[in-house]
């Protein structure tokens, strides 16, 4: 039996979390204390009794999601036991820091500069994305390759289910193009651009400078990382992955996949959220997954 932690990405926070930990836990307290610091603003006062709105700025959803997530994951203590651990996305540096790859302070710098880049990019061009249900991946590659417009596969994110990411002509094209094609829905998401598309790569230079200076750490296990869904050790070649992974698409169904094939029998959620474990259900119903 093997234990396979995975952590979210953007867009499963909501207001008050992480509250319930900096209450119970004097050393999530502290470390809560430490992020303000770190971040130069009290994350926490939006995180706790913010609006929904103040969650949605970028620069706040991504670090929050991160502190939830790292700070429960060191709350766990010993019964925080991974074989394997993967993060969707954003989720990939909560991952690297729960596998001492990276330490808690230089993940939270990486993911506000993260945030931050992605903000900039985003405001170069307007882009956004959107939820294609119902059809096999090869389908909506094939569909979007015949777009002239910017516009990728983003998210594999279960069987039949594929975000998209381009400029807002490229996705309002594919998406009239994928339902002709059989799509039961075409979802446009409300998201501040186009992440995991070509329009990042301004930003993924900005992080690329961040992440070289970074230290990195062999991790206490392997990290199936979004660009190639394969377990990975190796610092340099994690370094890599994570430079390319805002450029490229977060093979989500791939790492499910590949964990399972690798002897994963339990996968636990570390942070908000439940949207994972849902995932892995859609991957193979018979597999445990729970909330940590």
């Amino acid at each position: 039996m093997k234990k396979a932690y995975v952590f979210p990405g953007q867009g499963a926070q909501f207001v008050g979390m992480g509250k319930e930990l900096y209450d119970a836990s004097a050393e999530a307290r502290e470390m809560f204390e430490a992020a303000n610091e770190i971040l130069g603003f009290r994350i926490t006062d939006l995180m706790f009794s913010g609006t929904d709105e103040d969650l949605r700025q970028t620069k706040v959803t991504q670090p929050a999601i991160f502190l939830h997530s790292v700070i429960l994951t060191k709350t766990l203590g010993a019964d925080f036991t991974p074989d394997m651990v993967a993060g969707h996305s954003l989720g990939e540096f909560s991952a690297l820091v729960a596998a001492r790859a990276l330490t808690f302070e230089e993940g939270l710098i990486l993911v506000s500069k993260r945030a931050a880049a992605m903000q900039k990019a985003c405001e170069k061009e307007p882009s956004t994305m959107a939820a294609i249900i119902g059809l096999p991946d090869e389908t909506v590659e094939a569909v979007l390759g015949g777009i002239y417009d910017v516009v990728v596969p983003a998210n594999y994110n279960s069987p039949g289910q594929v975000v998209i990411s381009g400029s807002e002509q490229g996705v309002d094209i594919a998406c009239e193009k994928l339902k002709d094609a059989g799509a039961k829905r075409a979802m446009p998401l409300k998201v501040g651009g186009a992440f995991h598309s070509p329009l990042m790569e301004p930003a993924r230079l900005e992080l690329a400078e961040a992440i070289n200076q970074a230290s990195l750490n062999t991790p206490i296990c392997p990290v199936y990382q979004n660009v190639n869904a394969k377990a990975v050790t190796d610092p340099l070649q994690i370094r890599e992955n994570l430079i390319a992974q805002l450029t490229s698409p977060v093979r989500w169904t791939q790492i499910m996949q590949n964990m399972i094939a690798d002897g994963a029998t339990t996968f636990i959620e570390v942070g908000p959220g439940k949207v994972l474990q849902g995932l892995v259900k859609k991957v193979d119903r018979d597999i445990e997954a729970y909330s940590a």
